[in-house]
């Protein structure tokens, strides 16, 4: 599938979020070579865009699903989906969830869901990878142009900037607080991926808006007035900081904006 090209503000939308009503936008592409067949587990928290899509794959693929989720047992839209889409849960506390690549909680993720797959948080791996460098092709038609995309774990922005034609460069935008760990995070997924790291990307750490799924009135304005404009509501999660960004750093003329998710 290839998502459609549309402009807004004089960028260019590439509209990942149409690509499954829902399993959408990086999601599609990060899951995309990780589903085998078997059951898959992972990681979120309690409103994990990545929990809902692993959840719907499972359901329409037809193979078992578990979410470690962090934090106090809740319900809410996105868990209630999943648990709909016959995903079955495990709630770690926010320490434990912190050392969720450790040994032990691993042991403990592992007894819970036997013969599951472990699935990293966000989905990002070398799979993830490859199903993100496809939509560098994609964008071949346009000769050159700074690709731009909303960062969380690094996976998405590490294919996209792999799988970029010549000329073109990508840049990622931080959601994250202190994102400056991504750097090592791309580079080390890329390095999994491909056994090098590509020279064509940089990483933007100064539009998280105080950080991950926090906004301010600020950004809450440009939502709105993006929205009024262009009929399209940027969630104040990923898009609209990425959005916000590129239009504080002029690069509308050349960018293209990869909407990784639901809007």
């Amino acid at each position: 599938m290839v998502s459609p090209l549309t402009r807004a503000d004089g960028v260019l939308l590439k509209r990942d979020d149409l690509l499954h009503p829902d399993i959408p936008g990086n999601k599609w592409r990060k899951l995309k070579y990780n589903l085998t067949g078997e059951p898959i587990v992972t990681f979120g928290g309690a409103y994990s865009n990545h929990i809902r899509a692993v959840a719907a794959a499972g359901r329409e693929f037809g193979f078992p699903t578990g979410g470690v989720i962090r934090g106090e047992p809740v319900r809410n839209e996105v868990l209630d989906f999943a648990v709909a889409c016959g995903m079955r849960l495990m709630f770690l506390d926010r320490t434990r969830y912190r050392a969720k690549t450790s040994p032990e909680v691993l042991r403990l993720v592992r007894e819970e869901f036997p013969g599951h797959r472990v699935l990293p948080e966000g989905g990002s791996n070398a799979e993830a990878v490859r199903g993100c460098m496809e939509i560098g092709p994609e964008l071949a038609h346009l000769g050159e142009a700074v690709v731009c995309c909303p960062v969380g774990t690094g996976g998405t922005l590490a294919g996209l900037a792999a799988g970029l034609p010549p000329g073109f460069t990508a840049v990622g935008f931080s959601v994250l607080k202190g994102g400056s760990f991504l750097y090592d995070e791309v580079a080390r997924l890329q390095t999994e991926a491909l056994g090098h790291v590509t020279p064509n990307w940089r990483v933007e750490t100064g539009f998280h808006f105080g950080g991950y799924a926090r906004t301010t009135p600020e950004l809450s304005a440009f939502i709105g007035d993006f929205e009024t404009r262009h009929g399209l509501r940027l969630d104040h999660v990923y898009t609209a900081k990425m959005m916000y960004g590129i239009r504080a750093l002029g690069l509308g003329p050349t960018a293209v904006a990869v909407i990784t998710g639901r809007v």
